[in-house]
């Protein structure tokens, strides 16, 4: 695996749970001969931003990252959020706080461009901004009332790049113009983290089911970067096969 060779003030970490739902033991699922986990870690180390490391809550996927050469750290099985997680293992792997921001990227993108993790890091360069994140147009009309389909609502304020005003399952905004998928990957600064996970979860959260708002109610700032494409998450057989079929063609 290709390794960041200077010392960085970014942390990489990607929380891995064996118990998913819908595809049990997936960070292990085999794609192109590695388990699922392993090529998330190969993406995020090509981006290059800094260290890469896999919060998880069992051996069997830490003896697998290491077996490829990757870091991996054990994290309590308890915790109620991939945030929770990520926090107890950025205070395990740097307890001297060096690590400045976060970069949080789901454990089920194994397809992901290294150009896209790049992007979540954008935003931050203005100091106002306490966690970012990316998003994409909508492009497939179905997707613009699916109520899996996380959308962003914010004003632009810049090119390929909005201020988030709200998250929302539901198809917003009305009226002309384009909607977001939102793409849950986070770029958080560490006192942003820090505060992030210690406010109770909130009202709107609680009832859109949407984490990131528990932020906004807390008066954080996220900003969202506008990338060309939603990246594939893998919840599903029919989706492992695509992703596997993705980087098949890669090669």
């Amino acid at each position: 695996m290709a390794r960041s060779q200077k010392p960085s003030n970014i942390l990489v970490l990607i929380p891995a749970r064996m118990n998913a739902t819908r595809l049990p033991g997936k960070p292990l699922a085999d794609i192109g001969g590695v388990p699922m986990i392993v090529q998330v870690i190969r993406r995020a180390e090509a981006a290059k931003i800094g260290p890469v490391w896999v919060a998880t809550d069992h051996s069997a996927i830490k003896q697998a990252v290491e077996r490829s050469g990757g870091k991996a750290v054990i994290t309590r099985g308890d915790h109620a959020s991939g945030s929770d997680r990520i926090f107890e293992a950025l205070r395990k792997i740097d307890p001297k706080e060096k690590v400045k921001i976060v970069v949080n990227i789901q454990g089920d993108l194994p397809t992901i461009e290294p150009r896209t993790i790049r992007a979540a890091l954008k935003p931050l360069k203005d100091h106002n901004v306490d966690i970012a994140t990316i998003a994409a147009v909508i492009t497939d009309e179905s997707e613009r009332t699916n109520p899996n389909i996380v959308k962003v609502v914010g004003s632009e304020i810049s090119k390929n790049r909005l201020r988030a005003l709200y998250f929302t399952r539901a198809t917003a905004p009305t009226g002309e113009g384009p909607l977001y998928h939102h793409i849950g990957l986070y770029a958080y600064r560490r006192l942003a983290l820090k505060k992030f996970v210690k406010l109770r979860p909130s009202s709107l959260e609680i009832r859109e089911k949407l984490e990131q708002l528990r932020a906004l109610e807390a008066g954080m700032r996220i900003d969202v970067a506008v990338v060309d494409a939603v990246p594939l998450g893998v919840d599903t057989a029919a989706e492992l096969e695509k992703a596997r079929a993705i980087l098949r063609a890669r090669h």
